[in-house]
């Protein structure tokens, strides 16, 4: 009995850390115009690049993303852990990630190189440089407090992108809505790319509410859990009231991704790894 903790977090780190998982979801929103009925879209999330020894699974998992046939693709912040230089032997293969209405990514907490220290505040503002610049290099839009308009025959909806906004404990707060918000009141439905959850029940459900779906990641699951048909439990839960998958509150919805890679504990046990596959509907 004392042995089997230990054997899990060892499985979590041989097989439970790069056993991806795709997770489907439908989700309704009433007033999508019916050009984007059934779009679809997939999301990935937290590759933390910097915690893979080698580019082997990572290679596994982009094959993997590739295999959904998406309409879009998202990438919802932390492709690092604290430097830019992490993703560097990777630009390869996310440049094999490539969707026919683009990929669209943001900046995660970990993004900005906060948790280490700089020589200079300069050389801090390269790395963040340079990691935006890997972005463009994969072909990824790095999506700066900012929106665009996509478009299917005579229909238009708004993707929103912002830096990280942490609505509690004191992760940064460098997302600006009301600048990315702008300009788009017109348009039927929004999606907002926030990387981290607690920006929905802090600000977007609050001051936003025509936001109609929010797709994030940044908790992991804590890498720890258990995730059975009709039961999910995390330490997670405790810190984020919305850690994995789809919620709801009203008319508004987020989507938490689980994350595809790993900080800290370099394994997973119960909360896998997640590719999104989400398909939109109006009815």
């Amino acid at each position: 009995m004392a042995a089997l903790p230990f054997a899990s977090f060892i499985y979590g780190m041989v097989k439970g850390a790069f056993d991806y998982k795709v997770h489907t979801v439908k989700v309704v929103l009433p007033n999508l115009p019916n050009e984007f009925n059934g779009m679809k879209i997939v999301q990935i999330s937290d590759i933390h690049s910097g915690s893979f020894i080698s580019t082997t699974h990572i290679e596994e998992a982009m094959k993997l993303v590739m295999k959904q046939n998406a309409d879009i693709i998202f990438f919802t912040g932390d492709l690092v852990n604290n430097t830019a230089t992490e993703a560097e032997p990777f630009i390869d293969i996310l440049s094999t990630v490539k969707a026919p209405m683009g990929v669209y990514s943001i900046l995660g907490n970990h993004d900005y190189g906060d948790y280490v220290s700089w020589e200079s505040a300069e050389a801090k503002a390269k790395n963040l440089a340079d990691l935006k610049d890997i972005h463009a290099q994969v072909g990824w839009k790095l999506m700066l407090n900012e929106h665009v308009v996509l478009k299917k025959g005579e229909a238009e909806i708004a993707l929103l992108g912002i830096e990280n906004w942490g609505g509690h404990l004191n992760f940064p707060k460098y997302g600006n809505m009301k600048k990315a918000y702008e300009g788009t009141e017109k348009y039927p439905v929004k999606l907002l790319l926030s990387h981290d959850p607690s920006h929905w029940s802090v600000q977007v459900i609050k001051d936003y509410k025509d936001i109609d779906i929010t797709f994030s990641g940044h908790t992991h699951g804590f890498q720890f859990g258990i995730e059975i048909p009709g039961f999910k439990w995390s330490p997670s839960q405790y810190v984020y009231k919305q850690w994995a998958g789809l919620y709801s509150e009203g008319n508004q919805k987020v989507y938490v991704n689980r994350g595809l890679g790993f900080l800290g504990y370099p394994g997973r046990v119960g909360i896998l790894p997640e590719i999104t596959v989400m398909e939109l509907s109006n009815g």
